[in-house]
Formats: C-alpha cells, structure tokens, sequence
C-alpha cells in the first residue's frame, strides 16, 4: 500500500499554548485582584478599576482567553494526528490565532472602560461580537476542511466532541447576540425582558456546556489515554455519553431562573432536562477514570496523570452539582449566594484549569523535542493547585449556605432577623480565606510558567513535524458485526448536520413558544417606558456592572417579600433591553427600591453613591464619586429613543426631539431636590440620571397596585 508523507504544523499549537499560559496568568491574576477588593473596597482604584467593571473582565479574561486558547491548543494538536494530516489551511490557523487575540485584546480594552452589553458571559459590545463570529466560521472552516481531507476513515469520539462544540456555539452566540446598534459601542439587545432572561441563560448555561465542557471532554478523550498509554475503557459508553450529553444540554438552561417571572412551563423543563444530564455526565466521567484501569500505579509516579485525575473528578463534582442545584428545593437556597460561586470554580479552577495544566506538561515538550524541566516543580504545582481549589471551595460553599440562612431567619416575633448588610459583613472572613485559596492556586501556575519556559528554552520546536500515512480508503466495504455507529463515523458532514438538529431541538421547544404565545408575558398597564433621564442612567447602572452584584428579581418567598416588596411579575420587564435579573447578591434586590419601605431620598442615594460606607457600615460597595463631576452624555439620547421605539418601546413618534428637554426638565427636579439638602449638584451629571434610574425602580407596580385596590373598593 502506498504510503504518503506529510507534516504535522506544531507552530499554530505552540501558540495557542503561548497565548493560554500568558492569558491565564492575566485571568486569575484580575479574579484575585476582585476577590479582595470584597475585603477592601478601598482596592476599587477609579472607576476603569472598580469591582463592576473588573469582575466581566475576569470572567471573560478566564472563558475565553485561558480556557479558549487552551481548547485551540488541544483540538489543533489531537485533530491533525487523529485524522493523520496537517490542518486544512495554515493561512487559515493564523488567521484564526491572531484574530482571537485580537478580540481578547478588545474585551480587555472596551470592558474596564465600560463598554458593555451588560449581559453575563455576552457583555462585548457588537462589533467585537460580530468579529468572533467570523473568527468562529474560519475555525470551523478550517476544522471541516482537515476532516474532509483526512487519511482516518473513522471519526474518533474526541473529533465528535470537537464537531458538536463548534456548531452549537455558532447558534448559541449568534442567537444570544442579536442587537439593535445605537453607535459603533452602544447596543441594545434586541430582546427584552423574560425573553431576554431565557435567551440568555439558554446561552450562559450552554456556554459553559459548549465551550467549557464539550471541547474539553474530546481534549480528555485524547490526551488521557495518551498519557496514561491505555485504550479509552468503552467505545459504546463514548457514544452514549456524546448523543445524551450534546441533547440534554441545550434544553438545561431555564434552572438558573427558577422562581423568576419566567413561565413554570420553561421552568419545568429546565428541572427535567438538567436533573437528567447527570447520567451521561457521570457517563464520560467514568469512561475517562476508568480508561486508566491498569493504570493507577502510574498514577503516584506521573503528575500528568495527577492532573487529569483530579480535573475528570472535578468534572464529575461539578455535573452532579449542576443537577442538584436545578431543583427548585436547593435552587431556593443556593440561588444569589456564593454557593453558586464555589460550584463554578470547581469547574473553571478543577476540570477546565487542571486539564489545561496537564496537556500543557505532556504536550510541549513533545513539541520542542526535549523532557519537562523538572518534574518537583509539576508536582508542586499540582499539590498547591489542588490546595488552593480546596481552600477557594469550601469558605465559598460555607458562606453560600450561611448568606442564605441568614436572608431568611425570621426573629420569633415574625420580623427578619437581619439586615442585608449584617449578611455582608459576616462574610468577610470567608471572602478572605477565598482569597487565599486563589494566590495559592496562582503561585502553582506561576511556578508552571518557570517550569514551562525552562522546558521551552532547553529544547527546540520541531515547527513541521514529519508524519507518514496510507492515503484514505474511499471505497470502504464495512466489516461483518461492524457497529452501527461506525456509519456515520464515516460522513463528517452528516455528523455535523444530525448534531446540529439535535442541539436545536430543546432550544425551539423552549425559545419559540416564548416569543410567539403572548399570555406567556402577560401585560400590565401601569408599565411605561422609562423616560429619557432614566434611560440614561439605566445605561450608566449597567456601564459599570451593577447587576453582577445586585438583582432586580424578587422571589415569592416570605422572606423576599419581606424584605422587598410585591414580587416580580413578568409585565414589569417588557421595555427593558438588556434585562437586569442579576445572578448574584453581594448586594441587596433592586427592584422595588424607588417604593414602599426601600425607597430612600435623593440625597440618601447621592451620599450612598458618593461613598456608599459613609451611609451603610460595612458596605463593600466602590465609590461612585466620578458621576458627580462627568457630565452626562445627552447628544446620543435621540438615537436610543430611535433604537428603543424601533424594538417595540411605545414612545410618540417624534418624541425622540424634544426627549433632552424632558431629560432636563426631571434633572433640574433632583438637583432642586439634592438643594433642598444641602447638596450642590449640576443637573447635567452622571450621578442624577443613575438616582432618577434607582427611583423608578418598583414604581410602576406600585401603581397597578394601589389602582387594583382603588377597582376593587
């Protein structure tokens, strides 16, 4: 049989190794820099630096930088020598690594200056979305193209992993991202309200699903049995584990909403489809620990190994969590508290960071012809990695449970027994002994780095590594007994559609029903638009990240009713674009506080805003102070106006040429009212379109309230 040569292309490989060790640093390094900034809120340094703006940073820093080019990294090596051929196209793989970085390089620029879409996981504004979507299609050009042109007649499971990974993420983002520009940074997304709550944790949840989990489970089903020299222990168990998985997913992501406005329908389904991901979960986490059946002698000897093990545990840990905290009963306890944290960085620091760190020590020194610089120094790293995961874990699991009990104690005479502020207080400690947890898990990837560049400097890439294939079989009779999988392990494009139709399913059932079944929003008439001054404080509230630490969604439980106000209905939400539901509360509920016993004075909030411990002791909240000197920017109001009528808001038709008279007319009204206090303030500023923002919120309610109570007298 003939036999052809070709070269395998470690350059692009080498790279996105680069990119992910440098990125990560950066990532956790700005993860720990927010974490004590919850301990010292004197660490918020300006505005660019503050928790809100910082806090979208690290988490896209994280995702998309260190665990993204750590997915490239991965899918680039194991894709060329499983299909036995260099990739598709090098302008192509240089096109795709130098466009990502570049997009990264935005999200560091545009997030700390506050341009923000101010959706969780999606917070780039438009044009850079639009980047990663080409981005993307050249990957899966690329990615096809080396399939389609490969010398392996059968598809192995990783490449499966690898196909439903880029398909899905294309729908995901391009779905979650459609916005109405208002500038070339400005957006408003295109949904709003309950709608925009499903759509985007239909995407937040299958971000992490798809390209947190998915991409990472095809890099395990390689690199595994690679390290551990050992077959993958189920073939059949594998195509279980993918077919479940990929269906399962999609339809998951309505539990981080439970007793929200979202419809019960949408949320029942969440449950069910979330409490089910547990089988083919725990499905691929045994076929990964299992491959190393034979092997578990190794496993002392090999820190490789160490890592993968703990990384497929804490994949394990963290999908038997997922399901747990999708049922309403722990959902009701866990939901808005630092439970929630520790069971993301279980999986960000465990599964995502450990199997990054343990392909990197297998994979570069291959690359560069040499043997890791020191193998100490790996196991150091792994043992004070998997001390700081432990001692981030626990005080995040410990204040979770203690937040939530603490919002709910009643004293025996029926009133709440604390204030929001004790619970903040009280979680100092741990917030601290969290930070701990990070600089140790930070010093083993710094001590990795060391280890990396010795290993890098005492080898030399080997850029085109020579490689020798027969070519592809293209008349392939299959073999008697041969299983049915293996048919479709031969059709790329066939396997690229069916994954397609099946990650679709769950998300029409629950999206389209949404959108096009009117009594699933019902309307409430007291609901207006906001005006312009409102709107631009909205603008400047979700500018600087204020809902990744205060919610507006009220719960129907005692002691959110209690301590809020009238739970939230789905009507209240239909002019807000994006949607402001929040996932966490190291802040108080937001949603009822321009009414009833929440509603403060504007010179309450001015002073708050100013310096927030000056007025709540304790608080952990940044400085505001800026507002009072920034003008507001009121030349764009007349193109939100525009943007907002265009999505459905009702403003009259012309409205949007005498909107900054209004604007000024309610700010003149603040800043009479800040006078009348004693506070000296310019109507134009930043700070009094954020206090008239904060004193509409709950309004509306108030007002179908007290004119159901006037109907029913």
């Amino acid at each position: 049989m003939q036999v052809e040569k070709f070269y395998y292309d470690n350059k692009i490989v080498r790279n996105f190794a680069y990119a992910s060790v440098i990125f990560g640093v950066v990532g956790m390094l700005a993860g720990l820099y927010i974490a004590l900034q919850l301990v010292f809120p004197q660490l918020n340094i300006t505005q660019y630096g503050s928790f809100g703006r910082l806090r979208p940073l690290h988490t896209n820093a994280v995702i998309f930088a260190f665990v993204g080019n750590g997915l490239f990294m991965g899918v680039y090596y194991s894709l060329q020598r499983l299909l036995k051929t260099r990739m598709f196209s090098d302008t192509l793989s240089y096109i795709h690594f130098w466009g990502w970085q570049l997009i990264i390089v935005a999200a560091a620029i545009t997030l700390p200056m506050g341009i923000t879409s101010g959706k969780e996981y999606a917070e780039l504004e438009w044009p850079i979305d639009i980047a990663i979507a080409l981005i993307w299609v050249v990957f899966g050009i690329n990615m096809i193209g080396t399939i389609i042109k490969r010398r392996e007649k059968h598809l192995y499971v990783a490449i499966w992993f690898y196909i439903a990974t880029f398909v899905t993420v294309a729908v995901l983002h391009i779905v979650n991202s459609m916005e109405l520009p208002v500038s070339f940074l400005k957006s408003y997304s295109l949904y709003a309200g309950v709608q925009d709550a499903l759509v985007q944790w239909w995407y937040g949840h299958n971000a992490v699903a798809f390209f947190l989990t998915t991409p990472y489970l095809g890099i395990m089903y390689y690199f595994m049995p690679k390290a551990a020299n050992r077959p993958v222990f189920s073939y059949k168990l594998s195509i279980i584990h993918f077919w479940a998985l990929i269906f399962l997913y999609i339809w998951a992501g309505p539990h981080h909403l439970l007793y929200t406005a979202l419809p019960n329908w949408a949320q029942s389904l969440g449950v069910v489809f979330s409490f089910m991901l547990i089988f083919p979960s725990w499905g691929g986490m045994i076929n990964g620990l299992l491959t190393l059946r034979g092997a578990w002698d190794r496993v002392r000897d090999d820190v490789i190994l160490k890592f993968f093990v703990v990384a497929v545990t804490c994949y394990g840990m963290a999908t038997f969590e997922g399901p747990m905290l999708s049922l309403k009963n722990i959902n009701a306890v866990a939901h808005f508290t630092d439970w929630i944290i520790a069971h993301v960085h279980i999986g960000a620091l465990g599964w995502n960071g450990f199997l990054t760190f343990g392909v990197l020590y297998w994979l570069l020194p291959r690359i560069f012809g040499t043997k890791l610089y020191s193998k100490k120094l790996a196991n150091f790293h792994f043992w004070i990695g998997t001390l700081g995961i432990i001692f981030y874990a626990i005080p995040m699991y410990w204040a979770g449970f203690t937040q939530s009990e603490m919002w709910k104690e009643f004293t025996p005479g029926g009133q709440l027994k604390y204030s929001f502020l004790e619970t903040v207080v009280h979680l100092k400690p741990f917030y601290m002994m969290r930070s701990l947890g990070g600089t140790l898990y930070l010093v083993g990837v710094l001590v990795m780095v060391f280890n990396l560049f010795k290993t890098v400097r005492s080898g030399k890439l080997i850029a085109n590594e020579a490689a020798e294939a027969a070519p592809l079989e293209k008349n392939y009779v299959p073999h008697a007994g041969e299983h049915w999988h293996r048919l479709l392990e031969r059709r790329p494009v066939q396997m690229l559609i069916m994954s397609l139709v099946v990650i679709l399913i769950g998300g029409m059932v629950e999206l389209i029903p949404t959108f096009l079944i009117k009594s699933n929003i019902p309307t409430i008439s007291s609901v207006k638009p906001y005006t312009p001054l409102e709107l631009q404080g909205r603008d400047i509230y979700i500018r600087e990240g204020c809902y990744v630490c205060h919610s507006q969604m009220v719960r129907p439980f005692r002691s959110e009713t209690e301590r809020y106000g009238e739970y939230s209905k789905a009507g209240e939400f239909v002019y807000d674009h994006p949607f402001q539901w929040g996932s966490k509360r190291t802040g108080p509920d937001l949603a009822r506080e321009g009414v009833g016993n929440l509603k403060k004075s504007d010179a309450w909030h001015f002073r708050h805003l100013r310096e927030p411990q000056s007025m709540s002791e304790g608080s952990v909240m940044p400085s505001y102070a800026f507002m009072i000197e920034k003008q507001l920017d009121i030349l764009n109001t007349e193109a939100k106006i525009n943007a907002m009528r265009t999505l459905g808001v009702p403003y009259p038709v012309g409205y949007e040429k005498i909107a900054n008279d209004d604007l000024m007319k309610q700010a003149e009204g603040i800043s009479n009212s800040l006078k009348a206090d004693n506070i000296e303030v310019k109507s134009d500023r930043e700070i009094i379109a954020v206090i008239a923002y904060l004193q509409r919120l709950g309004v509306d309610i108030s007002k179908q309230n007290k004119t159901d109570t006037l109907t029913t007298k």
